[in-house]
C-alpha cells in the first residue's frame, strides 16, 4: 500500500516505522523545513507504553537520551521554598525531549520511508481506488491512505473533517516555552491565573497563564511573544527579568491549552493519530497515546490485510477507552489556578505523601488501561 502521513514529530514517523515494517510504501510530509529541535520534554508510563518502545526497538536509546525527570520547587515572590514538585510526578518511568524522540524516530525511518519537508497538504479528493492529494508545493499524487498525525490543530482533520471548532476545546489557558538564558535550577512561582518556571526538566523556561481565547497567528512568532508578555505585564517574582529576554529568545512557542473530542478517527481512507484525534495538551499522556496508537494503527492494518475499514474501525474501537484519560485533566487549571486558595490546595498536595501516592497509582493505571494486541 501507499501511505501518506501528514507530520514528522512523534506520532507519524512511529507509524512510518511499523508501516514499512509490515511492507507498505510510505510518505512522510511535514510543513516544516527539517526535523525540529528543541521543545519540551516528553514521558512514558507504565509497562504498556515501555512494551510498545521496545517492540520498536528504540526503548534502549530512549533510556539514553533521557533528560531524567527533575524536582521542582515551588517558591513565593521572594523565592522562598513552599514544596516541592516530585520529578516523578511530571516525568514519568523514562523523560525524553521531543526534539531527541522525533530526531531518533527520523533516524530510523529515514531509510525505508520518504519525507517531504517544507511543504503541506491543500487537499483531499478520495476516489474508488485512494485519496487524490494536491501539496503547496509538490505535485498532485494518489495514495491508498493518507493519516493526519499533524498535532492538535491537524491540517488534515480540517480537510477530511471539518473546522477545527467543530473538533478541539479551547480549556482557558495557554502555554508558552523559551529558550532564555537564565540562570535558576528547578524553580517555579506562581500568582493567580499565571505560572512561570525555570530550569526545569521539561523546558528551560515554561509559562501557563488563564486568558480568553485569543486571535493570532500560529505562526507568527512575534505576535506570540508579545501576547506572552502582555498577559505577565505587572508580575512579582523575577517575572521582570523572564519577560525582557522573551524577545531575543532563541526558542520560543505558544499554543492554547486544548482538547480534541472525536467520536471516530477515521472517515473513508482518511485516518487521525495523536493529537489529531484525541489530544489534551501538557495532559501528561500524549506520547504514550501516540506511540500506542502509531502500534495498533499499523498493526491493524497488517492484520486485516489491508482493508483500511474494518483496521481503522478496529483501531477507533481499541483505542477511543484507552484514550478517555486525555479527556480527564485540565493542566491548565492544575499549573495555574486562579485564586491564591487554589495555589495553596495545589502545593498542600504534594505534602501529603499518602495523596501523592495513590495520585501516582492511579496515573499508572490509567497508562496502562488497555489490552495491548501481539500483531
Amino acid at each position: 500500500m501507499k501511505i501518506l502521513i501528514s507530520g514528522a514529530s512523534i506520532a507519524g514517523p512511529s507509524l512510518a516505522l511499523w508501516l514499512a515494517r509490515y511492507g507498505a510504501t510510505v510518505t512522510v510530509v511535514e510543513k516544516a523545513p527539517a526535523p525540529r529541535p528543541g521543545g519540551q520534554a516528553v514521558d512514558f508510563k507504565g509497562a504498556t507504553h515501555r512494551t510498545v518502545l521496545e517492540r520498536m526497538g528504540i526503548l534502549d536509546e530512549v533510556y539514553r537520551r533521557q533528560t531524567g525527570g527533575r524536582d521542582q520547587t515551588i517558591v513565593d515572590g521572594q523565592g522562598r521554598t513552599l514544596t516541592v514538585m516530585p520529578g516523578e510526578f511530571t516525568g514519568g518511568d523514562v523523560e525524553i525531549r521531543r526534539g531527541d524522540l522525533a530526531a531518533l524516530l527520523y533516524e530510523r525511518t529515514k531509510s525505508s520511508c520518504e519525507y517531504v519537508f517544507g511543504d503541506s497538504i491543500t487537499s483531499l479528493t478520495e476516489t474508488a481506488g485512494g485519496v487524490h492529494v494536491t501539496f503547496a508545493a509538490s505535485a498532485p499524487r494518489t495514495f491508498d491512505l493518507v493519516v493526519g498525525a499533524d498535532g492538535i490543530h491537524s491540517n488534515v482533520r480540517r480537510l477530511a473533517f471539518g473546522p477545527e471548532r467543530d473538533y478541539v476545546r479551547f480549556l482557558g489557558h495557554y502555554y508558552a516555552l523559551a529558550k532564555l538564558d537564565i540562570d535558576g535550577d528547578g524553580l517555579m512561582y506562581n500568582e493567580p491565573g499565571r505560572m512561570a518556571a525555570i530550569g526545569g526538566s521539561k523546558a528551560q523556561s515554561f509559562f501557563v497563564f488563564a486568558s480568553h481565547e485569543l486571535s493570532y497567528d500560529h505562526y507568527d512568532t512575534e505576535q506570540q511573544r508579545k501576547l506572552l508578555m502582555d498577559a505577565y505585564r505587572g508580575g512579582g517574582w523575577r517575572i521582570p527579568e523572564l519577560m525582557a529576554k522573551v524577545p531575543a529568545a532563541q526558542e520560543f512557542y505558544l499554543d492554547s491549552i486544548s482538547r480534541t473530542d472525536m467520536s471516530d478517527y477515521a472517515k473513508g481512507r482518511v485516518v487521525l493519530l495523536g493529537d489529531a484525534a484525541y489530544g489534551n495538551t501538557l495532559a501528561g499522556f500524549g506520547t504514550g497515546l501516540a506511540v500506542v496508537g502509531a502500534y495498533v494503527l499499523a498493526g491493524e492494518l497488517h492484520r486485516s490485510g489491508g482493508d483500511h475499514a474494518i483496521a481503522f474501525r478496529r483501531y477507533t474501537d481499541l483505542l477511543r477507552p484507552y484514550a478517555k484519560v486525555a479527556k480527564s485533566g485540565n493542566a491548565g487549571r492544575f499549573l495555574a489556578p486562579e485564586t491564591q486558595r487554589g495555589i495553596r490546595m495545589r502545593n498542600w498536595m504534594f505534602k501529603r505523601t499518602t495523596l501523592f501516592t495513590a495520585m501516582m497509582k492511579l496515573t499508572d493505571r490509567f497508562a496502562t488501561k488497555i489490552d495491548l494486541p501481539v500483531y
